[in-house]
């Protein structure tokens, strides 16, 4: 028996708070026509994700909706059993799945969920609970990538056991289950592989640095409707942020304000980041000079004071700053000049990785040169926001890595 095409579940954290059933017909038809338990699961969902919505950050709740939805998906459409008759050989099969879901349960590109369509949110037929992620150096290709050949990562596999293990602690919280299968599982489930490799930083090297930085500064020279560009890549970079730190949110607006000066003559930024935590990154005198040009390009004064509201990166039409969305397309527009730059140069051998960077990887970049700099561990692990310094440590310190490739090196095939 074929296994029936999804639907969508969750909208947006805005559009969930307010969600009736009347303005989602499509929604409201699937959900009628299936068990009379799939409304309460439902609702359920609609309660833990509300409850991540407003304890925990966007990015958070984005993860948990996606994960909630595609558990509840097999459910209703593959298990066809409710949550409190679920076992751990049940969740093993559930991995199983996701491993390898069916075809028309995988799409290519993230899609909205809803459309919003004569007066009602209806599902967007394009959309998929899976994403086939196409690799950067394929995406202006012709060649259709085969969906077939879709297997999630560890890290995608580990986030699946993450989601559906928080949802059932916080059903259990509830009192709406007693137990919880997901946690069981995950020790014994087959798709996990013992990891041993050697741990890469998704960075530039400081050649490619060198290259994005100085097409950024090209750009700018050349015509200042750039100036927004070199700035978002230097304080990417050397503060060492997430992109959605320095984007309009709907909790958090990152503000001219938010740079501050301590009585010592210290700059600071502060930041809203990860786990709804607040931090001050310090900001080095390098940095400066960029701030003041920035500032002078949006006929501000050279430094930010007290009660500034204007935001530190403004969206090129219209009021507010500038979402994570807008604020990927400058960077990669940076990235993309700087590759044909660097290829046309040094050949593409060097300048390969600028085709497949992101803009978290300029965060990388600037924490990795720190270490190499020989900045202590646990200032640069506040600065990164990093609730411990085992996790800087972990990710970014690589010395006999650096050592055993050195010497790997030295082996001939004669």
């Amino acid at each position: 028996m074929a296994i029936p095409h999804p639907v969508p579940l969750y909208p947006t954290y805005s559009e969930l708070k307010d969600l009736s059933f009347n303005n989602y017909p499509d929604l409201n038809k699937f959900l009628q026509d299936g068990d009379s338990w799939w409304v309460p699961h439902w609702l359920w969902g609609q309660e833990f994700l509300s409850y991540t919505g407003r304890n925990k950050s966007e990015h958070t709740y984005t993860r948990f909706r996606n994960e909630t939805e595609r558990f509840l998906l097999w459910l209703f459409l593959v298990k066809g059993v409710p949550m409190e008759r679920l076992r751990k050989a049940d969740i093993l099969e559930y991995a199983d799945f996701c491993w390898q879901p069916p075809v028309d349960w995988i799409c290519l590109a993230n899609h909205e969920k809803f459309q919003f369509n004569n007066g009602r949110f209806v599902a967007n037929t394009a959309w998929a609970p899976f994403k086939l992620k196409v690799p950067k150096n394929l995406e202006n290709t012709n060649s259709e990538p085969d969906k077939r050949k879709y297997k999630p990562s560890q890290q995608t596999l580990t986030a699946t056991f993450t989601g559906i293990i928080a949802f059932y602690k916080y059903l259990m919280n509830e009192e709406h289950l007693y137990g919880n299968p997901a946690q069981i599982a995950k020790r014994d489930c087959r798709h996990f592989i013992k990891d041993a490799q050697v741990k890469e930083v998704r960075r530039l090297t400081e050649a490619q640095w060198q290259y994005v930085f100085d097409v950024a500064l090209t750009m700018a020279d050349e015509d200042p409707i750039y100036e927004r560009s070199l700035f978002v890549i230097c304080a990417l970079k050397t503060l060492f942020l997430r992109i959605s730190e320095l984007s309009e949110r709907p909790q958090w607006s990152p503000i001219m304000s938010h740079f501050w000066q301590d009585t010592d003559g210290n700059w600071w930024l502060k930041i809203f980041g990860k786990g709804r935590k607040l931090r001050d990154i310090t900001v080095p005198d390098s940095f400066i000079p960029f701030l003041k040009r920035y500032r002078a390009y949006r006929g501000m004064s050279p430094f930010p004071s007290a009660g500034e509201n204007q935001p530190i990166v403004e969206k090129i039409r219209g009021q507010g700053g500038m979402t994570s969305r807008q604020l990927t397309r400058v960077v990669q527009q940076v990235f993309d000049r700087a590759y044909e730059e660097m290829r046309q140069a040094e050949g593409e051998d060097h300048a390969y990785k600028l085709k497949e960077a992101s803009s978290h990887w300029l965060r990388h970049t600037g924490a990795s040169m720190e270490v190499e700099r020989g900045r202590a561990l646990k200032d640069l692990s506040e600065d990164l926001g990093h609730s411990s310094m085992a996790t800087t440590d972990t990710i970014y310190v690589h010395t006999e890595s650096k050592v055993r490739a050195k010497s790997g090196k030295q082996r001939d095939v004669k």
